[in-house]
C-alpha cells in the first residue's frame, strides 16, 4: 500500500484556483496522459487516457471514477475502482501573499512502485501550476 503527497505554491489567489480545480472538465487541461473527463450523474466522471504500458500496446482507456467538491474547506476528493484501490485529496489555501495559494495533494494507492508514483504527483501538480497560471495571465 502507498500513500503519497506533495506541495506547491500557486501564483493564483485560493478562491479562483479552487474554482478551477472544482470544474472537472478541465482535468485533461492539467493531467498528465488524461484525454477527455465527462461528468454526469453527480459525482460520477467518466475519464478516458493515453497511456503507453511497457508490456501493451500504446492504448486508449475510458473507465469510471467519481470527484466529490468540498466547498467548505476547499477540497477535492476522487477516486476509482480497480486494483489498486486509487483514491486522493486535493486543498486549497491561501499563500503566503493575496496572489498565491498551496496546493497539496494526498494520493493513496495499493501500487508500492514509489518513485513512478510520486514522479506522477509532481508531474500532475507541476502541470495544474502551469494549465491554471497561464490561464490567469
Amino acid at each position: 500500500m502507498g500513500d503519497y503527497n506533495s506541495k506547491i505554491t500557486v501564483a493564483v489567489p485560493a478562491g479562483r484556483l479552487f474554482s478551477y480545480l472544482a470544474d472537472v472538465k478541465n482535468l485533461p487541461v492539467y493531467m498528465p496522459r488524461l484525454t477527455s473527463a465527462r461528468p454526469h450523474g453527480g459525482e460520477q466522471v467518466t475519464v478516458t487516457a493515453h497511456i503507453d504500458p511497457p508490456d501493451a500496446p500504446e492504448q486508449d482507456v475510458t473507465s469510471e471514477a467519481w470527484v466529490r467538491v468540498v466547498e467548505e474547506n476547499k477540497s477535492l476528493e476522487w477516486g476509482a475502482a480497480g486494483p489498486h484501490h486509487y483514491r486522493g485529496r486535493l486543498h486549497v489555501a491561501p499563500g503566503d501573499e493575496a496572489s498565491h495559494s498551496l496546493l497539496t495533494v494526498e494520493l493513496h494507492t495499493e501500487q508500492t512502485d514509489g518513485p513512478p508514483v510520486q514522479d506522477g504527483l509532481r508531474e500532475a501538480l507541476t502541470g495544474i501550476k502551469t494549465a491554471v497560471e497561464n490561464a490567469e495571465h
